[in-house]
C-alpha cells in the first residue's frame, strides 16, 4: 500500500490557480505541481457546504447535507477515515489550524493530533490587561460573533498578538509542522497524513507587504475581514484592499504546501505516496454583489445560493501511477475522495457504512468518464416543515455546460452558461426554460438517490416562499447567529 498525503485548504478558490481568473493570484507552487506532477479534475465541486460538512464529507465518503448540517464527526456516522484507513494498516496522523476539526471530535481516529491554536476565535490563552483593538472597521466585516464588544477580525488579531511576519502566519506554521512530520516519519509507511490549512479563510491577515504587491496604491485602513453581505458596502479601492488581502493569504498557503509537496520530493517518496490538493469552497469578493459565503447581514434579503466562485474548489492528485500534468474535464465530489485516495493507494477499505461517492481512480488514470453527470452543492436547512428560511446559502447543481440554483438570490430559478460565464455571472434561464427543468429533476433526483428525507425533498421541488422562516447551518456554529 502507499502512503497517503491529502493536504486541505479553506477558502480556497478554483481560480487562484494557472491565471484563470480576471486578477491573478501568484500561485506558482500549485500552478507548477499541476504542469509538471499532478493530474487535475477540473469540474470538482463542494458537496456539503461549508467547513465542518464538507471535510464529514470527505471523512467518511457519505452526503450529509440532505440529512444533518454542522455537527461532531461521530454524530454523523459510523465511518471515518483515519479509522478506515487504520484498520487498513495505517499509521495516521492528524496536524491542522483549522480549529473546528478538535471541536468537533475529527481527532478522535487518528493515531495522533496536532492542532495550532487560535484561527477564527479560537482563544487558547487569555491576556486581557491588553486592549483589543479594532482591526478593520466594524461597519466593513461581519458583526457576529462578538467578544467583549469586538468582531472576529478584532479578536484574531489580539488574540496572536498582532502577527506582522511570515514565519509567525499559522500557513507558515502549520507547513513547517508537517515538514517536520514528514523528516521524521518518511520511513514509517504506509502512513496517512491529513494537513488542513484554515487559511485563505478570513481574516485575511498575511504581511502588509505581500498585499502591497497586489494593492500599491491604497492608502486607507487595511480590510482584512469581508462582511458577509453585499459587496456595495465597500468603496471600489476597499474592495480591491479586500481582495488583495485574499490574495496575499492564498499566496502564502500556495508557498506553504510548496514547502510541503518539496519535502516529499526531497524524501524521494512520489513512487510510494498519493498526494491530493484541494479545498472545501471558496469566497465572493465582489462577484454577485456579495463577499463572504454567506449571508450574515442586517440588510441583505437575498438567498444566497453556491456559485461557483465558491462552490468550484481546485482537485490535484499526484503520485504513483498518476499520469504528470494532465487533467479532466470530469465532475468529482468530496465524497469522492476517500474511495479514489484508497484505490489510487492500493488500500481496500472496510467501511462500517457504505460509501455514497465513487472512486474518481479510472478518470485519474486513463481518462475514463466520471461517474457524475452532475455535481451539486448544498447546506442543511433545519426545520424544513416552516419553508426555506430568508438569506439562506441554497443549493447550486453543475453540469458539464450549465450552472443552476433552484433557488436563486431572488427565490426564483436561475440557470448559467458555465462554459461562457464561469462565474455565473448571466441568468438565462427564461431563454432555456427546458434546460431549466431538466437540470432540476436531475437535482431532485440526486437528493432521492441519497435517501434524502421527505420533507427536504418537497422543500426544493417549488420555488422560494418569500415569508419562510427557520434556520440553516452557517458558517461558524454560534446560537447568536
Amino acid at each position: 500500500m502507499k502512503n497517503i498525503v491529502l493536504l486541505i485548504t479553506d477558502t480556497f478558490r478554483w481560480d487562484n490557480l494557472a491565471d484563470h481568473a480576471e486578477r491573478p493570484v501568484r500561485t506558482p507552487e500549485l500552478d507548477g505541481f499541476a504542469a509538471e506532477r499532478a493530474t487535475a479534475i477540473e469540474g470538482f465541486y463542494t458537496g456539503s457546504f461549508p467547513t465542518i460538512p464538507h471535510r464529514t464529507d470527505t471523512a467518511t465518503g457519505v452526503l450529509g447535507w440532505p440529512h444533518y448540517g454542522w455537527q461532531a464527526i461521530d454524530q454523523s456516522g459510523p465511518n471515518h477515515i483515519a479509522r478506515i484507513l487504520g484498520k487498513a494498516g495505517y499509521a495516521t496522523q492528524l496536524i491542522c489550524d483549522c480549529p473546528h476539526l478538535f471541536n468537533s471530535r475529527f481527532q478522535h481516529g487518528f493515531t495522533a493530533a496536532f492542532q495550532h491554536r487560535g484561527q477564527e476565535g479560537d482563544k487558547p490563552l487569555l491576556h486581557l490587561n491588553d486592549p483589543i483593538e479594532i482591526a478593520t472597521p466594524h461597519d466593513k466585516t461581519r458583526l457576529k460573533p462578538w467578544f467583549r464588544g469586538r468582531t472576529l477580525a478584532d479578536v484574531h488579531a489580539w488574540t496572536n498578538r498582532n502577527p506582522r511576519y511570515e514565519t509567525e502566519m499559522f500557513p507558515a506554521q502549520t507547513g513547517a509542522t508537517a515538514v517536520r512530520w514528514l523528516e521524521e516519519n518518511s520511513d514509517a509507511g504506509p502512513f496517512f497524513l491529513w494537513v488542513d490549512f484554515f487559511d485563505p479563510h478570513e481574516p485575511w491577515d498575511a504581511p502588509e507587504y505581500m498585499v502591497r504587491r497586489y494593492d500599491p496604491d491604497y492608502s486607507g485602513t487595511p480590510m482584512t475581514h469581508c462582511n458577509y453581505g453585499p459587496a456595495t458596502d465597500y468603496s471600489p479601492d476597499e474592495l480591491r484592499n479586500l481582495w488583495a488581502h485574499y490574495a496575499a493569504e492564498a499566496e502564502l498557503v500556495d508557498r506553504w504546501i510548496g514547502r510541503v509537496l518539496q519535502k516529499i520530493d526531497d524524501l524521494q517518496l512520489w513512487d510510494d505516496t498519493i498526494v491530493l490538493v484541494t479545498s472545501d469552497h471558496g469566497t465572493s469578493l465582489g462577484e454577485h454583489n456579495r463577499t463572504g459565503k454567506s449571508n450574515i447581514s442586517d440588510h441583505d434579503p437575498r438567498y444566497w445560493p453556491i456559485y461557483p466562485e465558491i462552490g468550484h474548489v481546485p482537485f490535484l492528485v499526484a503520485g504513483g501511477d498518476v499520469p504528470c500534468g494532465e487533467s479532466r474535464q470530469a465532475l468529482g465530489q468530496p465524497t469522492d475522495i476517500l474511495p479514489t485516495l484508497c484505490e489510487l493507494a492500493g488500500a481496500e477499505p472496510e467501511p462500517p457504512a457504505a460509501f455514497e461517492g465513487a472512486s474518481l481512480a479510472p478518470t485519474i488514470l486513463s481518462g475514463e468518464p466520471s461517474h457524475r453527470d452532475v455535481a451539486v452543492s448544498g447546506c442543511c436547512i433545519h426545520a424544513p416543515a416552516e419553508g426555506r428560511p430568508r438569506k439562506a446559502v441554497t443549493p447550486f447543481v453543475v453540469s458539464p455546460r450549465w450552472g443552476y440554483a433552484p433557488v436563486g438570490a431572488r427565490g426564483a430559478r436561475e440557470l448559467y452558461d458555465l462554459a461562457a460565464d464561469p462565474l455565473a455571472a448571466h441568468d438565462v434561464a427564461d431563454a432555456n426554460p427546458s434546460i431549466v427543468a431538466d437540470l432540476h429533476e436531475r437535482f431532485l433526483a440526486h437528493l432521492q438517490a441519497h435517501n434524502a428525507p421527505e420533507a427536504t425533498i418537497a422543500l426544493w421541488q417549488s420555488v422560494a416562499d418569500e415569508s419562510a422562516r427557520g434556520s440553516w447551518a452557517v458558517d461558524y456554529p454560534d446560537p447568536t447567529i
